[in-house]
């Protein structure tokens, strides 16, 4: 249970510096007086600092962008307070051979620390465990000196660390040790990606993945929705024309704008879909050549019509011959529960029946995760007649999948956070017998050494990246190490 801390006191800082230790980018920050350890603070930013340089010189270059914007922010009228910190170790700076090794591993430059050295000799290096408040505080109390008393004491708890226990244990070595930064080409991609942000959602993800990477965040990374794929919310609305007679649209375009839709879908999917064949008077609505063969009817309305089955097998038969034909998958896309005549020939047939909802969740389930649905596996469910539960099956199948390889990585993630007693910088990395044991501790089904060692196998591939791999002659001696959650609960 996390303890509430009441703090009647702030320390003002740069702008800059405290949004650094906000976005977990950095731990430590100057003072010109001593501080006891445990003590707690407010973080009040201001634009007056200990700064002796231009903010061009005073600043890593992939920092600048930053730290002008943080720096424009700041207000004279009133000033917002984000978050609050707790001070871990107070060190005198004072040792200028250390600073050019130093310098990498936090955001101001050799420079700026060297003119901080020779203009005040009293500096101080203050590593603080930082956490968010659950919401801005607004102030105007003016600061004219490091610490100001707040008109009234804050109530706060520590529930949301910027970075976990871990993580700050990890970064907090790194300085102290002075152990150069592990990535610093990711450092410089996510300094040129970060002013892209804003507008650009794929921008934002990779900045959020980087930051995780290099233990910046410890958050676990939530998916945002791509407005690209605001399509697929139409699915469903398209396909049971439930909205046909407000938009005042005749049964043709009802018609033709569910096969487009449909169209995406299936492509969407995975399948390429032939223009050869395309839908109109006489024409087949949709067929996919790849993986395998499928001849798809799409009705939109608000029931599939009796004769859906008959005229698919006919067109069918004309456009592709007999053979291939029989050789094909065939499915009916369309609303509402099928009658028995068209059970009845779909059985005959071999033509699966779902709803247009139907295939809306599996395109949501492929956008949420993109390699998650397996066409090939996919076939087997499509059996003759209404298949809506089967695809529901194989839908909930894939996920818990999903779910046993996100319990395999919280594991890894859990094994790491739990070895307290080293809090090396470098990634702590465990065995397969080591993750399977705490795996079976609290999970049903248990798994055995080998099903483990596939498992984290996959999960350590580069094309996923979810944890890291040491290699050893004997699979045994294996050794796996987090990098990456992977969310299961994204909306």
């Amino acid at each position: 249970m996390n303890n509430s801390v009441v703090i009647n006191t702030a320390i003002c800082l740069p702008a800059p510096d405290i949004e650094a230790l906000i976005q977990g980018r950095a731990i430590v920050a100057m003072s010109k007086n001593y501080i006891l350890p445990e003590r707690q603070f407010a973080l009040y930013p201001t634009d007056a600092s200990i700064n002796v340089l231009p903010v061009e010189q005073y600043y890593h270059s992939n920092f600048l962008a930053t730290a002008k914007i943080a720096l424009a922010q700041v207000s004279a009228e009133t000033i917002s307070v984000k978050a609050w910190v707790r001070c871990e170790k107070c060190e005198p700076l004072h040792n200028t051979e250390s600073l050019s090794a130093l310098s990498p591993l936090i955001i101001w430059t050799t420079e700026a620390l060297q003119e901080i050295l020779r203009q005040r000799h009293n500096i101080f290096l203050l590593y603080l465990r930082v956490y968010q408040l659950p919401k801005l505080i607004t102030l105007s109390i003016k600061a004219n000196s490091q610490f100001i008393y707040l008109k009234e004491p804050l109530t706060v708890s520590e529930a949301k660390p910027v970075l976990t226990d871990r993580t700050f244990a990890q970064r907090k070595y790194q300085l102290e040790k002075l152990e150069p930064p592990l990535h610093p080409e990711l450092e410089e991609l996510q300094s040129a990606i970060a002013s892209l942000t804003i507008s650009q959602p794929a921008a934002k993800q990779l900045d959020d993945d980087i930051k995780i990477f290099l233990g910046w965040s410890s958050d676990k990374l939530i998916k945002q929705p791509d407005p690209n794929l605001a399509w697929i919310n139409d699915i469903a609305k398209l396909g049971d024309r439930s909205i046909e007679l407000d938009e005042k649209k005749s049964n043709y375009q009802a018609g033709t704008d569910f096969e487009n839709i449909a169209r995406q879908s299936l492509e969407f999917l995975g399948f390429k879909v032939e223009n050869a064949y395309k839908g109109g008077a006489g024409g087949l609505d949709l067929f996919c050549s790849k993986p395998y063969p499928i001849v798809c009817e799409c009705k939109a309305g608000r029931l599939i019509p009796s004769g859906t089955v008959e005229e698919l097998i006919k067109l069918g038969g004309m456009h592709l011959g007999a053979d291939q034909f029989l050789d094909s998958a065939k499915l009916v896309i369309g609303p509402g529960n099928p009658s028995t005549d068209l059970l009845k020939a779909a059985q005959k047939w071999k033509v699966s029946i779902i709803n247009a909802m139907t295939l809306q969740k599996l395109v949501q389930f492929k956008a949420k995760y993109p390699g998650a649905i397996n066409l090939i596996e996919l076939q087997q469910y499509l059996e003759p007649g209404q298949i809506d539960y089967k695809i529901d099956e194989y839908i909930d199948k894939a996920e818990t999948e999903i779910k046993l390889r996100s319990q395999i990585i919280t594991v890894v993630k859990e094994l790491s956070e739990q070895d307290n007693q080293s809090s090396k910088a470098t990634h702590q990395s465990f065995t397969v017998t080591e993750t399977r044991v705490h795996y079976n501790a609290t999970h049903n089904p248990k798994l055995n050494d080998e099903v483990v060692h596939d498992l984290l196998i996959e999960l350590s591939s580069p094309l996923t990246g979810y944890l890291g791999r040491i290699k050893n002659s004997d699979w045994k001696g294996d050794r796996f190490y987090f990098l990456r959650d992977l969310p299961i609960n994204q909306k």
